[in-house]
């Protein structure tokens, strides 16, 4: 039995698994705009943690054939999720958890102040040796697309690599259904990643403007394959999707380092995932090659390992693709926003964030209170709309959760 709806408005099919989920007005018009594109590849499909975004609706799978929507891939190129499972118990973590939080708060620069500048918070005011060899590696490519595009250029480049970033990027110390302690984490590409994406999308508006083309959102500008600035813009998203993976090995490694400083030793398992959710891939459906572009999705081909989030406050879950074809192999991303930041912040208290995180460690503050548990769509609900795209391999409840 077919699990997604059918929406059909003019342009190509929108297979959407929405079944026991909301989906917005407004996040339905954005995908009605972009199926009606000349350059879809049979349809889009839309996930369960489906929402509005700025350039593209998150939650949405956009095959294109000839072009790409550099505003669908959006400025957190490569922003995706890490898991590591460790051989520690629950009954070897201390009964207060404030430690552990405090020394990976200080193992790993997050949140962003001094508007990014050098006394940023963020960012490492001197890269630690690890974080610099890894920035090494890629700084040749990274000259390379900025001598050729200097205003993509980014203030900050290495001074990012192992950094947490701002608003939904978390580090969570979980423990599975056995009570096996896990480490997870959520960030991208940070400074470079948020320039290249930026200027891309600008590139290509004006690249509409000198063709005369007029789209129903400028924010679908695209880039036509052939063209100069659509081969400069591979190379620059795939280099962000490659610092995006680097930042998020950097960043688990120093949390495993704050860990061990007051835990029993301890080593990971094999059971380990490193997965993209806002990228563009060269894959083949449907009998042809396409540009496939997740905006807050994950490949979920027939054996793929994946990370859905819940948010800070319930479950999250570790999957095994089912290969469906019809979602051109994907999942959702997560739970998904219910509701903007700027009504979380109006509709939840301090009191309601801290019932809602009761029994984790987190920051209960005001700055995080448009991350609180109830601005998001119910995970439960999200999972059941997608049996058909994933198995839960590992649940994972979090104990400890360090925001940006």
């Amino acid at each position: 039995m077919e699990n997604f709806e059918v929406i059909h408005e003019g342009g190509k099919p929108i297979k959407a698994w929405i079944k026991g989920v909301p989906l917005e007005d407004v996040a339905r018009q954005q995908l009605i705009n972009t199926a009606a594109l000349p350059f879809i590849h049979k349809h889009i499909a839309v996930m369960p943690d489906v929402h509005w975004g700025m350039g593209a609706t998150i939650g949405s799978v956009i095959p294109t054939k000839g072009a790409i929507i550099p505003a669908a891939v959006g400025v957190d190129i490569g922003c995706g999720m890490m898991a590591m499972q460790t051989t520690l118990r629950a009954d070897q973590l201390p009964d207060n958890l404030l430690t552990v939080r405090s020394d990976i708060e200080a193992a790993v620069p997050h949140g962003r102040t001094d508007n990014g500048g050098k006394n940023d918070r963020g960012a490492w005011g001197e890269l630690p040796p690890s974080a610099e060899e890894r920035w090494k590696r890629m700084a040749p490519r990274y000259k390379a697309i900025t001598e050729t595009h200097p205003k993509a250029k980014a203030f900050n480049t290495g001074r990012h690599m192992g950094t947490l970033g701002t608003g939904n990027h978390f580090i969570e110390v979980c423990l599975d259904e056995a009570d096996q302690v896990w480490v997870m984490l959520h960030s991208g590409s940070r400074g470079c990643g948020n320039r290249i994406g930026t200027y891309f999308i600008q590139a290509a508006k004006k690249e509409m403007e000198r063709w005369f083309i007029n789209l129903p959102d400028k924010d679908l500008a695209y880039l036509v394959e052939g063209s100069e600035l659509f081969k400069d813009y591979i190379d620059a998203v795939e280099w962000a999707q490659d610092y995006a993976l680097e930042n998020r090995k950097e960043i688990m490694a120093a949390v495993l380092g704050a860990m061990r400083k007051t835990l029993p030793e301890f080593a990971v398992t094999d059971m380990a995932v490193n997965c993209h959710h806002n990228y563009v891939a060269r894959e083949n459906h449907f009998g042809a090659n396409v540009w496939l572009t997740r905006k807050g999705a994950v490949r979920a081909r027939e054996g793929d390992l994946g990370i859905i989030p819940g948010s800070m406050g319930v479950r999250s879950y570790i999957v095994r693709g089912k290969g469906n074809a019809e979602s051109f192999h994907s999942c959702s991303h997560g739970a998904g926003r219910a509701m903007s930041r700027g009504k979380a912040k109006k509709q939840f208290s301090l009191e309601d964030h801290a019932k809602a995180t009761e029994g984790v460690e987190c920051r209960k503050d005001e700055g995080v209170i448009d991350e609180t548990p109830g601005a998001y769509k119910d995970i439960d609900a999200v999972m059941a709309a997608q049996t058909d795209l994933v198995e839960v391999v590992h649940t994972l409840k979090q104990v400890v959760c360090v925001k940006g």
